[in-house]
């Protein structure tokens, strides 16, 4: 059983079950999985696959993310990154462009803040363009690499 580090998951899965109040076998219909397969996953018995995961999560109403980092299949920033990411996308009061922008933003502030990956912060930023601009010559006003500086620009356009 401790050979597959799985018993977080399975205690996890549980205490998710019990605050749906859902029984083992209300979930296991729900998520389309066996009864028995469920019950050995809560145990820390079986490792389930990414797939199961996502059905499980589906059927739990919580974010796949969360179960994968549980399953030890991602890591918690990466959890992060991709949750910030489907909010941006899914927010109804902003247009796609502006969703856009937004995620090179966040994403040259990750890059300025990350480990020694700098040098890829102004690849997003130059393909945005402030308001459509020409994409390969956004960088002029920057004077070095300072990516918040250039993602701060994009955000005046969508005033118009």
């Amino acid at each position: 059983m401790a050979s597959l580090n799985v018993g977080n998951l399975g205690g996890y899965l549980r205490e998710q079950r019990r605050n749906a109040q859902l029984s083992l076998r209300q979930l296991s219909e729900a998520a389309g999985v066996s009864n028995p397969y469920l019950s050995q996953i809560e145990r820390g018995l079986r490792k389930p696959s990414a797939d199961i995961l996502q059905q499980l999560a589906k059927a739990l109403r919580i974010s796949a993310e969360t179960l994968y980092v549980q399953a030890g299949m991602l890591d918690e920033r990466e959890r992060e990154e991709l949750e910030t990411r489907a909010v941006i996308l899914a927010d109804p009061s902003i247009n796609e462009r502006q969703k856009q922008v937004l995620l090179q933003i966040y994403e040259s502030f990750r890059k300025e803040n990350g480990p020694g990956t700098e040098t890829e912060s102004t690849e997003p930023t130059a393909t945005a363009g402030p308001a459509g601009k020409g994409a390969g010559t956004g960088g002029g006003d920057v004077g070095g690499d300072t990516p918040g500086t250039a993602g701060g620009g994009a955000v005046t356009p969508p005033s118009h």
